[in-house]
């Protein structure tokens, strides 16, 4: 998930996310008994970053921020529509000037009023070059961002003149050019506002972060527990219906499922491989297995030359002929995967641009995968290495079986070979610094159901959840256009477009489409997860 160069022009709705961590017997402290309203415990694991929102573009800490803040909008579950939140209005007359006014009545929890200052603060904070934010990019279809944001240099001004705080309620934007769902990209938790506390003492805020949404962080040990419980004075629509949730961290699912199985957890968001056989009759009803907005690839480090000189993309579109998906989708994940045919998700839809656009590049040919391999010059010192961290979503199973894919192709020996890392954190943080010395894994959890989600954070120049460093002016050149085309169908035709030139280049595999899975405790009830596989805290009921 997350920031792009240029944020979502076609974003409709964001997403929630999901916990997890360690047990204590029958779901956690403080788990009260009857009328809904214990504490539920769910598994987690630990985010990469302190909980800034314009911080935050990963999986983990993003479920956190979805339970302490609300925004202008917010994404219905079920639906994903963009709805107002904290917004009485966001109006405008032109899709380049707006005028935003806020409800009365928001407050943070620690009882600082929330105003039109709070968005224009944490905004200008965010977009700071100097503050090193990565969803910085979000904003740079602001005014003035060129301002605090240069492409190279120091910031020659403080903050984006396109920003201007009218009074306690009312702020308004200028954008650069015309953007006309540019109000549907506000529930995306770059954009939460800031209470004044977290400028004023920014290293306590960050030891325990204060928000305006229906949770509030009591206590966060890393490595073991975050505690969130309800904030009886949250004054919006979706109050919390338990008293909080545990999200304890596990750096193994399978042990996660067993304290499930035990009564020593609640809430399993991601049901792991090795449990798929039998979780139908462990749980029955209490499982849940959806189509979600996910896709997993494995990404090249662009920046490195062995992977990216003239005649790799052969090299790279070989290996991905050499990945028998069929196969392995089929023995490890017993239909909770789909192969992948594109780089984005069929929950689109083909009016969503959902198509085979990747065509051959995805269909398993042994011989073809090792001509085009050989022709391409052969793997870079004979070997590839697979990279991913391995303490959830079963990763070093399906990582193991791409690898024996690989190698039973080009009957080499073992060329494949994996290099698993323990934890989410330790491995995000080499993949944003640029350790990868080869294909490394990445799933992406969409922020909002459209195509461009899934192709301009990614794989557009200088995007900042481009890890791989790929680059490709025509590719670039048509997302712009797609972004600026107000016909909704003209502008998937453009992103399909520009997604074919990703098959001709290959600079993520597709290996599968993922769905929601989540298993839970009798304990629970109305338990559901949302569009982008993630359970729907506020709402589950405890007792």
């Amino acid at each position: 998930m997350r920031a792009a160069s240029h944020p979502a022009k076609w974003a409709a709705c964001a997403i929630a996310v999901v916990l997890a961590a360690t047990a204590t017997a029958c779901g956690g402290d403080g788990g009260g008994a009857g009328g809904g309203d214990g504490v539920l415990s769910s598994s987690w694991g630990d985010p990469q970053n302190p909980l800034e929102p314009a911080n935050t573009n990963e999986v983990q800490g993003g479920k956190v921020l979805d339970m302490v803040f609300r925004g202008l909008k917010r994404y219905d579950p079920e639906t994903g529509e963009a709805e107002d939140m904290v917004a009485e209005s966001i109006e405008t007359t032109d899709s380049q000037n707006f005028t935003v006014t806020l409800k009365d009545g928001w407050t943070f929890s620690n009882g600082e009023k929330v105003t039109a200052k709070s968005f224009v603060d944490a905004w200008n904070y965010a977009a700071h070059i100097d503050n090193k934010q990565n969803n910085a990019p979000f904003f740079s279809d602001i005014v003035g961002y060129d301002g605090v944001h240069p492409a190279s240099g120091a910031a020659t001004a403080d903050t984006m003149s396109g920003l201007v705080v009218k009074d306690d309620r009312t702020f308004t934007v200028a954008l650069k050019e015309k953007f006309s769902t540019w109000p549907d990209t506000l529930g995306y938790n770059a954009f939460m506002p800031l209470p004044q506390a977290f400028f004023t003492d920014h290293a306590a805020w960050l030891n325990k972060p204060v928000g305006n949404g229906p949770y509030t962080i009591e206590s966060y040990s890393k490595g073991s527990v975050m505690r969130l419980r309800r904030w009886d004075g949250y004054n919006g629509p979706d109050k919390a219906q338990n008293a909080g949730v545990d999200l304890r961290v596990y750096t193994d699912n399978n042990t996660a499922y067993t304290d499930l199985m035990a009564g020593n957890l609640d809430l399993v968001d991601d049901v792991p491989a090795q449990q798929l056989r039998n979780v139908q009759s462990d749980l029955g009803d209490r499982y849940i297995n959806q189509p979600a907005l996910i896709i997993q690839t494995l990404v090249f480090p662009f920046y490195r030359p062995e992977w990216s000189k003239a005649g790799m993309e052969k090299v790279r579109l070989g290996i991905s002929k050499a990945i028998n998906r069929e196969e392995i989708t089929r023995q490890i994940f017993q239909g909770t995967r789909t192969p992948a045919k594109d780089w984005t998700s069929p929950a689109l839809g083909e009016q969503g641009g959902y198509a085979d656009i990747c065509g051959d590049a995805c269909v398993f040919d042994a011989d073809e995968a090792k001509r085009l391999i050989d022709e391409g010059g052969g793997l870079p010192g004979g070997r590839v290495t697979l990279t991913s961290n391995v303490d959830t979503g079963s990763h070093r199973q399906w990582l193991d079986a791409v690898c024996n894919s690989i190698n039973n192709v080009l009957d080499r020996g073992p060329v494949c070979t994996v290099n698993p890392i323990g934890t989410f954190a330790d491995f995000r943080s080499q993949v944003t610094t640029s350790k990868m010395t080869g294909p490394y894994r990445s799933g992406w959890q969409a922020d909002y159901p459209l195509i461009q989600n899934f192709l301009e954070p990614l794989y557009y120049t200088g995007a900042s959840s481009n890890n791989g460093k790929y680059s490709n002016k025509q590719f670039d050149a048509l997302i712009d256009q797609a972004n600026a085309e107000t016909d909704q169908a003209r502008a998937v035709d453009l992103f399909q477009d520009a997604e074919r030139i990703l098959a001709e280049q290959m600079p993520a595999i597709p290996l599968w489409y993922q769905n929601g899975s989540a298993g839970y405790s009798e304990r629970l009830s109305d338990v559901r997860l949302n569009q982008f596989s993630v359970p729907v805290y506020d709402q589950i009921k405890v007792g």
